[in-house]
């Protein structure tokens, strides 16, 4: 089957795999059991493989039930296209091998390519980012978001850094970002002033900020000391200036 146009059925695939399986010494026979497709070669353990034209939850339900019969399980569907076609591809890769199985695809001109082989997986975890995330929960003041908020109006340290020091410049006035800092306890409070990511503050010299009247009107009308004091008067002030955030802690 030379053209993905017309492998409009799940038999379609079968062609091209079992072409992919046979020149690797493979006897490949279609539809025993109910399998799609068994191969054997030699006293090797036979391998099976799942096919659909499109990769769904359901196929991947069905790989893993066939790893009861045997570790090499593959899975085979079309080549996913389009703009999202290589988030797609990775997304599939990564979660087969995390469930242990192989992945073939098939492109446009007909050919089965083979991305990973089954086996056990074990994951690299990543100490940089497990102590980003660590991080981020111990700066993090109070409990301000709520589990599974979408991304907008959620609260990250970042915003919580930048309240208080908007809050300090409201009680204190134009400041320098080293006295901002000592005062509201944000080592990064020149550097979040001079980003200035929401509008908050004006540069008036070099070093030298005020809160802007957009910053001003982001804080809330009860808060009267910096946002970061405590724990209490910062989740308070954070609490209600939830709107668009930008993760930029």
């Amino acid at each position: 089957m030379s053209n993905l146009r017309a492998m409009m059925r799940e038999q379609d695939l079968y062609a091209p795999v079992k072409a992919l399986l046979e020149r690797q010494g493979y006897t490949v026979k279609g539809e025993v059991g109910a399998v799609d497709i068994v191969a054997r070669r030699g006293d090797d353990p036979p391998v099976i493989v799942e096919l659909k034209l499109r990769f769904s939850l359901a196929l991947f339900h069905q790989a893993v039930a066939r790893l009861s019969i045997t570790d090499a399980v593959y899975i085979a569907a079309c080549r996913p296209r389009g703009r999202t076609a290589r988030r797609a591809l990775r997304d599939n890769l990564a979660l087969c091998r995390r469930l242990g199985l192989g992945l073939i695809t098939l492109s446009a001109d007909g050919r089965a390519e083979v991305h990973c082989d089954p086996g056990p997986y074990v994951p690299r975890q990543s100490a940089p980012r497990r102590a980003r995330l660590l991080r981020e929960f111990e700066r993090l003041q109070g409990d301000p978001n709520t589990g599974g908020s979408t991304r907008r109006g959620i609260v990250t340290v970042y915003r919580q850094d930048a309240l208080a020091c908007a809050a300090h410049l409201a009680d204190h006035g134009t400041g320098k970002g080293a006295e901002v800092a000592r005062a509201t306890g944000v080592a990064r409070a020149t550097r979040i002033m001079a980003d200035n990511h929401y509008g908050w503050f004006l540069r008036v010299e070099r070093g030298v900020y005020a809160l802007s009247e957009q910053g001003r009107a982001a804080l809330p009308a009860q808060v009267s000391a910096p946002c970061g004091q405590t724990p209490k008067d910062r989740d308070e002030s954070c609490n209600s200036v939830l709107d668009t955030d930008r993760r930029f802690s």
